[in-house]
């Protein structure tokens, strides 16, 4: 009864704590660090111990499972030299110094127990790297290095550990450290692998959206113990089975397994992340306890904690800014089009925060190994020193440095052109299974209507004149109005008991699925900046040969710009487009009367580009590209 009220107390904090820092816009990991750590003290408040199998077992491969479910394999194959730069090859350079740093404050340390903290405090964490990046938009490929540097990094780090640990009790072989680095990846890997490919031959033949979701929840645990029974990496194969599981879920999965195994890891996901930081703190007090017992003098203990912290910092930040050119890759970045510079790896080097498995490693270590209350003490200095530090002057040195994070206006104009190209593909299949059949038009104009209907919104994201209401928007406050209407009288024949529960409750699913598919309008709409569509895409001719031209004096009352089309038709415009061939000025797609396409279909003219205020892209009609 116990365990089950700190659990439930734990679980209420963290969910207080988490709304009122975002309703007061505070980074929560480190509020909830500084929380645990003030209620650490407070009297009567029992201890709380993290174990190494909680955390190892409970805590990280779920952590893990659900990071690498989201993370790109496509942008992580991209970076995988610089993801492997910092997994392993920082993990060991940081380990190696740490040992020599501590061997150098405290000469009584042995070698052995030098190493085993310099791997204690090497590996950044999954949870702090991704949850603060991500908060304070840093660039995409940024959060995409840190994301894999963490996925993997914890895997070297305890291998390295474990040889520590037996070195303590007999001499280790560097042949053998090299066969157990070599095992740790190659057989977590394999293991990974095994257990995708079991996972995928069941997805394919299920169809039971909970049953599917149900094995998701096994996945991440299976792939841990099954490799550390081979003592391979568990890291590695939950990273690995979570990164082929996440990138071949569409062709897996049913869109109804899809949705709901992204609902639920998102849950699991956001529980565990803040409990963790939680629990961090919480070790506060009984680690200052344990280390004032020891023989170790305070001022030694505060000097190596110190060094201690001091060297994985500035290791870090060396070790990126020499290894700049393989980690940031030459040239201009593919999305946004802009050059990568050394303020992009200071970046980098400065997003080291360490947390729970640093802290879960430490207890790992034999409790009468000699100077451990050194392996702690510095273990929970270097995490709370990161995260309290790095953490909170990580969002002013992005803004001092000018380091752009992702551009709302690159974004809403991918998505738009990536949904126009889709629906031209459906268009095509449409085609050819209606055919010639003449009772099929009806249906077919329905399903134009709604495909139109949602590219349209996209485009309109990117911006429409102002106290302008866009048509997506009225069609969602109309339907939004007729949803709660319909679902009230629902309810009001539920009450009567007069229709099955079974039924109703069909029924209200029916409503919320379409409500929950509603394309509102972008709450952030005013935060979109055009600064420039990326050329990247300029990879067509028509794009290429027809440069972004200033659209000329209008010919509108006050000059400005207007559709004359609709002018001379008695219509309204949505937003207005002008050819770059002749500098024909026409309205969106998303206007009644679509005169800018209708231009396109008389006169073959490819490209135009619109002239909405601060709106600087282009479109090539051909090829359905932007530029």
């Amino acid at each position: 009864m116990e365990i089950a009220l700190l659990l439930v107390v734990l679980a209420t904090t963290v969910l207080v704590v988490t709304a009122l820092t975002q309703r007061y816009d505070a980074p929560a990991p480190l509020v909830l660090i500084v929380v645990g750590i003030a209620v650490s003290y407070v009297p009567h408040v029992p201890e709380v111990h993290l174990e190494p199998d909680v955390v190892l077992l409970g805590l990280l491969p779920p952590l893990l499972y659900s990071a690498a479910l989201t993370t790109s394999l496509v942008d992580f194959n991209a970076n995988r030299r610089s993801i492997l730069l910092l997994s392993v090859g920082l993990v060991v350079v940081s380990t190696a110094v740490v040992a020599c740093v501590v061997r150098l404050v405290l000469p009584d340390v042995r070698w052995a127990m030098a190493f085993a903290i310099g791997a204690v405090v090497a590996p950044p964490d999954a949870v702090a790297a991704t949850a603060i990046g991500r908060r304070i938009g840093l660039p995409r490929r940024v959060v995409t290095i840190l994301e894999g540097e963490s996925l993997f990094n914890d895997a070297a780090a305890l291998v390295a550990l474990r040889t520590a640990i037996a070195a303590l009790a007999t001499s280790v072989s560097a042949w053998r450290v090299g066969g157990d680095f070599v095992l740790a990846a190659v057989g977590g890997a394999v293991v990974g692998i095994v257990a995708f490919l079991v996972v995928a031959f069941v997805r394919r033949r299920l169809e039971d959206p909970l049953v599917d979701t149900a094995i998701s929840f096994v996945v991440p645990f299976a792939a841990y113990i099954a490799a550390e029974r081979i003592h391979a990496s568990g890291v590695v194969a939950v990273v690995v089975a979570g990164l082929t599981l996440g990138h071949k879920a569409p062709v897996l999965q049913s869109a109804q397994s899809r949705v709901a195994e992204r609902i639920n890891w998102r849950t699991i996901a956001f529980v565990l992340e803040n409990a963790v930081f939680l629990l961090i703190g919480l070790q506060a007090k009984w680690l200052v306890d344990e280390v004032r017992a020891s023989n170790t003098s305070g001022g030694r203990l505060l000097t190596v904690c110190a060094a201690v912290l001091a060297t994985v910092v500035v290791v870090r930040l060396v070790w990126v800014q020499l290894a700049r050119f393989a980690l940031i890759r030459p040239g201009p970045d593919p999305v946004t089009g802009r050059p990568a510079d050394w303020r992009t790896s200071l970046l980098i080097g400065w997003a080291g925060m360490r947390g729970v498995v640093t802290l879960a490693a430490a207890f790992i270590v034999p409790v009468d190994a000699a100077h451990r209350e050194v392996l702690l003490l510095a273990a929970f200095t270097v995490v709370a020193g990161t995260l309290l530090g790095q953490g909170l002057t990580l969002p002013l040195l992005a803004r001092r440095l000018g380091v752009p994070g992702p551009d709302p206006m690159d974004d809403a104009l991918a998505r738009a052109t990536l949904l126009q190209q889709a629906a031209k593909a459906g268009f095509c299949r449409l085609e050819e299974l209606a055919g010639d059949d003449e009772d099929a038009h009806g249906v077919r104009d329905v399903i134009t209507q709604r495909i139109e209907q949602r590219n349209f919104a996209a485009w309109e994201r990117l911006g429409t004149r102002a106290g302008v209401e866009s048509p997506s928007d009225r069609y969602t406050r109309w339907r939004s109005a007729m949803i709660e209407a319909e679902r009230a009288r629902v309810l009001e024949v539920r009450s009567t008991g007069m229709v099955p529960s079974e039924v109703v409750s069909e029924v209200l699913g029916m409503l919320d699925v379409e409500e929950s598919m509603l394309d509102a309008a972008d709450e952030r709409r005013e935060e979109i900046r055009a600064v420039g569509a990326s050329s990247a895409r300029d990879n067509c001719d028509h794009l290429a040969a027809a440069p972004l031209l200033d659209p000329p004096g209008g010919s509108g009352p006050a000059g400005e710009l207007v559709c004359q089309d609709c002018l001379e038709a008695g219509s309204h415009w949505v937003a207005l487009r002008m050819c770059l061939t002749c500098g024909k000025v026409g309205c969106c797609d998303s206007s009644a009367r679509r005169h800018a396409t209708a231009h396109f279909r008389e006169t073959g003219h490819p490209v135009m580009r619109s002239v909405e205020p601060g709106e600087e892209w282009r479109w090539c009609y051909v090829h359905h590209l932007t530029g």
